[in-house]
């Protein structure tokens, strides 16, 4: 039986490869900004215990290669897997948060942002989005970087640590499903997982774990 989101298309051949995508844990925001690409924004206590978490999540499974976004977040959040698992953290750039007009603001579901005159022109055509990276583009750099993944760790498994954005987005791609979405529906909570198995080059399921425990309800999707 596969397992929730997952898509079957009956190819048969080839060794089987797992990409998990994990999201980074909890980040240290105070003030409630989006904070996109900032510079700055580390992992808060319980962040941390997130990636702990994650680590003796992992520990268990034939991991071959570790790759995180060059964001302060991801790369914290891949270190006690690095630890654990004694690999080192490759980078890579197309793994890194979706670019966003609204970086340093104050600026969420339900907040009356929509109602400011000053944000209109951003907001005209959600389906691309224009307030930031098109989804097409976050989707295209997502694909080639866990493919990149599936090919370091033939055979094995990998682990991208990401940003919930442009792993919803991939998922959403992989699925055939449409971009536009409510945020708050995304299953992408923080330091979650989603793996894509592979059968070859062919993507076989994808799967959605928890290893840090659900995301409390109330809090904010958030990078």
């Amino acid at each position: 039986m596969s397992e929730p989101g997952s898509r079957q298309n009956g190819h048969s051949g080839g060794e089987t490869t797992v990409v998990h995508l994990m999201r980074h844990g909890e980040v240290h925001n105070p003030a409630g900004v989006l904070y996109g690409r900032l510079p700055g924004f580390r992992l808060s206590v319980t962040g941390e215990a997130m990636a702990l978490a994650a680590a003796e999540w992992f520990a268990g499974k034939d991991i071959a290669h570790l790759v995180a976004s060059p964001l302060e977040r991801a790369q914290q959040t891949a270190q006690p897997i690095a630890d654990a698992l004694h690999l080192p953290i490759a980078t890579d750039g197309r793994l890194i948060e979706a670019g966003n007009d609204f970086e340093g603001k104050t600026f969420g579901v339900g907040d009356g942002a929509m109602r400011r005159p000053a944000n209109w022109w951003r907001l005209r055509n959600p389906f691309r989005p224009s307030w930031g990276e098109p989804y097409v583009e976050i989707a295209a750099r997502m694909l080639a970087a866990a493919e990149a993944a599936r090919d370091a760790a033939r055979g094995r498994e990998a682990v991208c640590v990401s940003h919930q954005l442009p792993i919803w987005t991939l998922r959403l791609h992989l699925e055939a499903r449409r971009y536009v979405h409510d945020p708050r529906r995304r299953q992408c909570g923080l330091a979650s997982v989603t793996s894509l198995t592979y059968v070859g080059d062919q993507l076989d399921r994808i799967g959605y774990a928890e290893p840090a425990g659900a995301t409390p309800p109330g809090v904010v999707p958030g990078a």
